[in-house]
């Protein structure tokens, strides 16, 4: 699931709780950290995270159940293209 060179040792302490969630793929734990961070932080610097961070660390199959639980409320399904 993860990606060890998209990751350095300063990110872990608050990173581990949002990768957990997304290895659990427990959506409504993720919502929680995402609102938390973004609080604390802001929405840009949650942006920058997400898209510098966490995303480059994901495996292919993480990023997809991630899409599919960000676009549910419209998109009934997901065609996987290999």
């Amino acid at each position: 699931m993860i990606n060890p060179s998209a990751i350095d040792l300063k990110s872990l302490p608050w990173l581990l709780p949002v990768l957990t969630a997304i290895s659990d793929r427990d959506w409504v734990r993720f919502k929680e950290l995402e609102v938390s961070f973004a609080n604390a932080h802001g929405i840009e610097t949650w942006a920058d995270v997400f898209n510098w961070r966490i995303m480059p660390a994901l495996e292919p199959e993480a990023k997809r159940w991630l899409l599919v639980q960000k676009c549910s409320q419209g998109i009934k399904s997901v065609k996987i293209l290999d």
